[in-house]
C-alpha cells in the first residue's frame, strides 16, 4: 500500500494524537472490535470534528484515515464513506449540543461496562482513582437501544454541565469527554482503572473503606489541578509507538 500524501491534510497534529489514542486503546483491550468511536472538535463552536471511519479496527487506524465531519450537515449519512450511523447519532449530537465537549471517547471496556450493568452503577470513592471521578460523572439509567440520533440527543442532554466529564451508560458502556485528546484519553484510562478496582473490591465480599465526601472532593479537585499529567501520558505513549516504528502518524 502506498503511503498517503499528508502534506496538505488539515488538523494534522490533532489527527496524530487521535490515532495514537486509538492504537493504545486497542493495545489495552478496551476496544470493541470494529465498533466504538472517538471524536475531536476542530473548530471554535465544536461542530466540525474528526472521527474514526466506519468499521475500521482501532489497531489499524492512521491519522490520515480519520473523517472530518460537520455536525450540522444533514447530508452526512447520504455520502460515500459515511460514518457509522450510531457514531453519527451519538457524537454528532454531542458536538452539536455540547460545545464544551471538545473530545468524546466512547468504549465498552470491560470493567466500565460491568459497572454499567449493575443495578447501582455509582462509583464510590474508595481509592485515589475512584475519587478522581467524585461528583464528575452521571449515570444514564434510560438505555434506549442503539445510539441513533434520538438516543444520541438524549445522551447529549445529560452532559450540559461542564463539570460532568463521564457518562456511565447503563446497560451499555462508558462515554468520556474532555478538552483535548490527551485530557480525554487520560480520563478514559483512569476511569477503567477505577472501575476495575471497585469491581475487584466488590468481589472480595468485604466491607468497603469509602472516603468521606470532603476528602473525595478534595482529592478530585487536586487531580483536576494536577499539572501536565495527561499531556505527558499521551506523549509517552506516542514515543513508545514511534520507537516501534508504528504507522499511526501516517
Amino acid at each position: 500500500m502506498n503511503a498517503p500524501d499528508t502534506r496538505n491534510m488539515a488538523h494534522w497534529a490533532e489527527r496524530t494524537d487521535m490515532a495514537a489514542a486509538f492504537r493504545w486503546t486497542a493495545r489495552l483491550d478496551m476496544h470493541e472490535a470494529v465498533a466504538n468511536h472517538f471524536s475531536l472538535a476542530v473548530n471554535d463552536d465544536g461542530t466540525q470534528f474528526l472521527m474514526n471511519p466506519n468499521q475500521m479496527h482501532f489497531s489499524r487506524i492512521r491519522a490520515s484515515d480519520l473523517l472530518l465531519l460537520d455536525a450540522n450537515d444533514p447530508t452526512t449519512m447520504d455520502r460515500p464513506g459515511a460514518p457509522d450511523p450510531t457514531a453519527w447519532g451519538l457524537h454528532g449530537s454531542i458536538h452539536r449540543l455540547c460545545p464544551h465537549a471538545r473530545c468524546v471517547m466512547h468504549v465498552h471496556s470491560i470493567h466500565a461496562t460491568v459497572l454499567a450493568c449493575l443495578a447501582d452503577s455509582t462509583l464510590p470513592p474508595i481509592d485515589q482513582n475512584t475519587a478522581t471521578f467524585y461528583n464528575r460523572y452521571v449515570v444514564d439509567n434510560e438505555f434506549g437501544g442503539l445510539a441513533f440520533e434520538s438516543e444520541g440527543a438524549r445522551c447529549a442532554s445529560m452532559l450540559t454541565d461542564p463539570k460532568i466529564k463521564v457518562m456511565i451508560m447503563g446497560n451499555h458502556g462508558v462515554l468520556v469527554i474532555g478538552d483535548s485528546v490527551a485530557d480525554t484519553f487520560n480520563r478514559l484510562y483512569y476511569f477503567e482503572r477505577a472501575a476495575e478496582t471497585y469491581i475487584r473490591a466488590l468481589q472480595t465480599g468485604q466491607k468497603l473503606r469509602v472516603l468521606s465526601d470532603e476528602i473525595a472532593e478534595k482529592t478530585a479537585q487536586e487531580l483536576d489541578d494536577y499539572p501536565g499529567q495527561a499531556e505527558t501520558h499521551l506523549a509517552e505513549l506516542r514515543m513508545i509507538l514511534d520507537g516501534e516504528n508504528s504507522n499511526y502518524a501516517s
